[in-house]
């Protein structure tokens, strides 16, 4: 007889088992049709995914949606929901530091950041083109829209950002905080070397915006950096 805590245990592992299945469906539409259809299948099998399974929930525990939104995360103050978003925002960062550790601690440091690296090549573009969609950007909205984007990245809840005005055509982005960074620093460590995997999620993020854009590094650990911030990206459309 399965007692109340088997239950939920259980319950939170169905809840994995459907997100890898989920994963592995989008992993093998671009297997089989290329990035560019499974986004649009995706976007649409997320959609749909996502008003069944609210539904479903709200009718077990007795909440209203509110065109599709749980009304009770609704009903909350403007502040507590900022705070779940951002709650939602580090979990995010706890999960990709989890998993770089599980890889470094079994296969090594070279081969956590192979996986890494990896990683940001398919998760970047995704994000980019999310992003993209939520704003309602066409094809190429150019530098304007490259720093609006960013503003709506995932790090940009998590860490301190800023964007430098250069000319019409570039601007300089700063990591202004770290958390992953400032963690290392109070424990005394030197900063992880994340330039190699900032190098393919930069440029993938900023050309899937607008495939005019160009990156290039301005300075990214190990490089040596000033006080004021972690790294440094330059962005640019070539006159």
């Amino acid at each position: 007889m399965e007692d109340k805590k088997q239950i939920v245990e259980m319950m939170f592992d169905f809840m994995h088992r459907t997100m890898m299945h989920h994963t592995f469906w989008y992993s093998e539409a671009q297997h089989q049709f290329g990035r560019e259809k499974a986004f649009d299948i995706l976007d649409a099998a997320w959609k749909r995914s996502l008003e069944v399974q609210m539904r479903r929930m709200s009718k077990v525990l007795g909440f209203e949606l509110d065109n599709g939104i749980p009304k009770p995360i609704l009903d909350l103050p403007k502040e507590k929901i900022e705070q779940l978003r951002e709650a939602v925002s580090v979990n995010w960062l706890a999960n990709d530091g989890v998993w770089f550790q599980a890889i470094e601690f079994t296969r090594g440091m070279n081969d956590a950041k192979r996986a890494n690296d990896s990683t940001w090549a398919q998760f970047s573009p995704f994000e980019a083109r999310t992003i993209k969609k939520i704003l309602g950007m066409g094809e190429h909205p150019g530098i304007e829209g490259l720093k609006k984007a960013l503003q709506y990245r995932l790090y940009n809840y998590v860490n301190k950002q800023e964007i430098i005005d250069e000319t019409p055509n570039s601007f300089l982005f700063k990591m202004v905080e770290c958390r992953v960074q400032l963690a290392r620093k109070r424990k005394g460590l030197p900063d992880y070397p994340c330039k190699s995997g900032g190098l393919v999620e930069y440029t993938t993020f900023a050309e899937t915006i607008d495939s005019r854009i160009k990156t290039m590094v301005v300075s990214c650990p190990p490089d040596p950096h000033p006080e004021d911030f972690f790294c440094a990206w330059r962005f640019y459309i070539e006159e």
